[in-house]
């Protein structure tokens, strides 16, 4: 017998295609799409931007193709205050967020799922691609490494796993396409979004100076001299290279790098490439899903951005931390960002970086 389920559209191809095989699966679906900007603009920019009301047009035309029943909520003040102030606070704060990650954890998975089984809905169907292992209950890797999104996914507990549904997790992205324009969807050609969804001009350093105001501060080498001034730290992370436009070169000539971000002095603090090397990280926040919390260290591989490289490490939890020790250096390893830690495919858990050395 078929669930119940409720299948989350973003107006996208990626959550259409999704709903029509959760119906061709036997399941009774109901398609919602959630309304997250308090003042949503008519069209997007281009591949910048969502939740506008060309995607909420686009989520009910698809719906009616699939033939299934379609709501609209509106969460915009949810996401301003769990997404979007948390973004703010956290770059003024000197870290670096992944909004993605927070939405998923805190809207799509926390305030959707709950009204979803309040409803009595069994599960939550999105477009992520990564995968389940129902029979363990753990998250898997999409098949196609080019589209996977565990990395964003992995704030999730095993409860929520549990309920939630990914069919695109076995399938390239090309044969998505393909499949929603046989399907009559007209999404299929839509462009993906990209960069922060609710910035859309893709302006993150204006964004942030209209919401923390202008703050100028030093830039200084690692020895204390002072290179550069800035109108705000919040426009920098870990690692960047461009835009740092020093008023005075470095003592040893080299190009640098942003090696901190000190809010409280207002300080960013650059040196060379070599000072970007990072071989133990502390996490916050631990959420384990594909394991018990290990006491003794483990032998797995964890990811430090979102598509970014596998690093082999040994881990373990100590208190409500999580201890990271990498077998080989990493660069740019940026407070704020995920720590996701990996057993081939499956997800074995996560935390929040929040020290690096």
């Amino acid at each position: 017998m078929g669930l119940k389920v409720l299948a989350a559209m973003s107006g996208g191809v990626d959550s259409a295609t999704a709903a029509a095989r959760a119906v061709d699966a036997g399941h009774e679906v109901t398609g919602v799409h959630l309304a997250l900007s308090q003042n949503p603009q008519s069209y997007r920019t281009g591949a910048r931007g969502c939740c506008t009301l060309e995607d909420a047009r686009d989520a009910r035309r698809a719906a009616d193709v699939i033939g299934i029943p379609f709501y609209v909520w509106d969460l915009a003040d949810r996401f301003k205050q769990d997404v979007v102030d948390d973004f703010v606070a956290e770059y003024a704060a000197g870290r670096t967020p992944n909004p993605c990650l927070r939405c998923n954890e805190k809207i799509k998975f926390e305030a959707v799922l709950d009204r979803a089984l309040a409803l009595g809905f069994d599960a939550v169907c999105t477009g992520h691609y990564a995968r389940i292992d129902a029979a363990a209950g753990t998250l898997l890797r999409a098949a196609d490494p080019g589209k996977d999104q565990s990395y964003v996914l992995a704030v999730l507990n095993s409860d929520q796993i549990a309920h939630a549904m990914f069919p695109l997790g076995d399938t390239p992205k090309v044969e998505v396409r393909k499949e929603a324009a046989e399907r009559g969807l007209l999404v299929a050609d839509k462009p993906d979004s990209h960069d922060v969804c609710f910035i859309a001009d893709g302006d993150t350093q204006g964004f942030l100076s209209r919401r923390i105001g202008a703050a100028p501060g030093k830039i200084v080498d690692t020895d204390g001299t002072v290179l550069g001034e800035h109108e705000g730290a919040f426009g920098f992370t870990v690692g960047q290279r461009k835009g740092l436009h020093l008023d005075r070169p470095a003592p040893d000539g080299n190009p640098r790098y942003v090696l901190s971000i000190e809010p409280v002095s207002n300080t960013v603090t650059v040196g060379p490439a070599a000072a970007l090397a990072v071989s133990e990280i502390t996490a916050i926040r631990p959420v384990w899903t594909g394991c018990a919390p290990p006491e003794s260290p483990i032998e797995c591989s964890v990811q430090l951005r979102a598509h970014g490289e596998v690093f082999p490490c040994v881990a373990w939890q100590t208190g409500d931390e999580l201890a990271i020790s990498l077998r080989s250096p990493a660069r740019a390893v940026a407070a704020g960002q995920a720590a996701v830690l990996y057993d081939g495919d499956t997800v074995l858990g996560s935390g929040t970086i929040a020290a690096a050395r």
